[in-house]
Parts: C-alpha cells; structure tokens; sequence
C-alpha cells in the first residue's frame, strides 16, 4: 500500500486577477495564482526547486494600492487582493527589461525569449552594440559542462542551487560590483581547482543556456542539436540505492543530455555526478 502524505489543509484565498475571481490556496504566490487561472507571465529568475530571487523582474505585475509594480514570483497572494497582469505600465515594464536583457546578454538560447520580444515589441538593437556586458568566448575546460557568461543575466540561480538551497558545495560565487558583476568560481580559480564536485545542478536550474552540457554545446556549434528530434525516458538511475530518476533525453539513438523531474520527491531536480553525466557506459561513442 502506498501513504501519500497530504499535509495540512490550507485555506483558500479569494481575490480577483484581471477583474476575474480567483482561488488559491493560503501561502500560493500571485504568479502561482496567474498560472493556475491560465494567464501567460513571463519568468526568467523563477524557478520551481528554488526561493524566488526577484533578479530578472519580467513577472512583474499591478496590485491595487501597491505604489510600485510587484514580482509575481515572490508576492503572495492576500485575500481581496486586486491583481492586474496586463496593464500598459506592466507590460513597458516586461518591454523595457526585455530590452536591456536582450542588449547586453545573448538569449538565442533562453526558451521563449524570442516570443516574449516580439510579443513585448521590444527593440533591444536602440542601445547599441557597445551595451553588450562582456564579449568573452565560452569556457569550455572540462568534458562534461561549458560556461558561456555572455549568455547570464545574473538570476543567481546556480549560486543558490550550489548553495545552500542544494548542493551546500559553495563553489558558485559573485564576482565583482555593479555593471562589472559576474558568476564566478571562487574567486575566478580554474573550475580544477575550486570546490565543484561536477553534479550539473546549476545546468539544471540555468535558464539561459549560460551553462550547459558539453554534449549540448558541441552538438550546437555543429549545428545538430534538434530538441523536436530528440525523446524522453525517465528511468532510475543504477548507481546507488537512494533511487534518483533520471530523464534521458536522446538523439538519434544517443543520449545527449541527462536531468531529473523536479516533481520527484527523492531528486527535486538534483543529481550527482554519475547520475548526471555518468551515462557514456549504455552507448558507444568510438
């Protein structure tokens, strides 16, 4: 027999989104709320195994007696609460932060950043090619994993996943102070000799493509990297007795790329190393 825990009941909250009624559950987010009634807002520093960070600011949103527009990921929703998601102040908002992204980081590889910028009419080329942030080339110094910082907005997502939200390794860190700001590994020592132990849990979290699997980045710089060819398997991973689960995601016969369900209890998304990245063994590489 298996006992699903259902935990304390909430009480649900009555407010309204857009001049509809809406009901969530005590401790639900607006953005949460959003989704459930079907309203489209973009997010880029959410992520759904972490505490939001309010970095990006595109989920941002209009609350009835609120002076300045609020992050949807981080407010939660309040009873009688009046929420307006598609104002013309939010979306100049989304539109103006969309831009400045768009100018200064490459997000030819951020899912939807394309659709937002044209759903936004945002024109980020108006600032220039001098707003680029740093025009330095992808590291790639190891066979597992690339760090391409010209594609990081800076949602400090893989600081807390390495952090202690997960990983407690420490070895992610924030470099330098303002415009000058950048993910860095301790310091900027070589990944060789700083404390990552190789689990890919930032990959997981990234939403940019600003980290990514070395598989992932060759196969794109060969220009064979085609997600609508590839498929997915979520099996158990055969390490050890803890029972990650592992998503496969294959390509012409091959895996490519490993991540986990972040709906698993056991994962949340997280693997170590041999779960991640230790899949060369099922196939022949040559």
């Amino acid at each position: 027999m298996t006992v699903t825990p259902l935990g304390i009941p909430r009480r649900l909250l009555e407010f309204t989104i857009d001049g509809e009624p809406a009901r969530v559950p005590e401790g639900s987010t607006i953005l949460d709320a959003c989704r459930a009634a079907g309203k489209d807002i973009p997010t880029l520093c959410q992520g759904d195994t972490l505490r939001p960070k309010n970095a990006c600011r595109v989920c941002v949103v209009e609350v009835e007696g609120s002076r300045t527009l609020v992050p949807a990921c981080s407010r939660k929703a309040g009873p009688g609460m009046e929420v307006r998601t598609d104002t013309e102040r939010a979306r100049h908002s989304r539109k103006i932060v969309l831009e400045l992204l768009a100018s200064s980081v490459d997000l030819s590889t951020t899912p939807r950043a394309a659709e937002w910028i044209k759903e936004y009419e945002a024109k980020p080329d108006r600032f220039g090619p001098g707003s680029a942030r740093l025009n330095e080339e992808p590291k790639v110094d190891n066979e597992l994993y690339v760090r391409d910082y010209d594609k990081c907005i800076l949602c400090y997502k893989c600081v807390d996943a390495c952090g202690d939200q997960w990983q407690n390794t420490f070895a992610i860190s924030v470099a330098g102070r303002g415009f000058d700001a950048r993910i860095a590994v301790e310091h900027e020592a070589p990944l060789t000799d700083s404390a990552c132990v190789y689990c890919g849990n930032c990959i997981e979290v990234c939403p940019t493509g600003a980290l990514s699997f070395r598989s992932e980045f060759d196969m794109r710089a060969a220009g064979t990297w085609d997600e609508s060819k590839q498929s997915e398997t979520t099996t158990v991973c055969a390490y050890c007795g803890v029972g990650c689960n592992l998503t496969l995601h294959v390509q012409d016969n091959e895996i490519v790329k490993v991540t986990s369900p972040h709906d698993n209890p056991v994962t949340h998304g997280n693997l170590c190393i041999k779960g991640r990245f230790g899949y060369q063994h099922v196939q022949n590489r040559g």
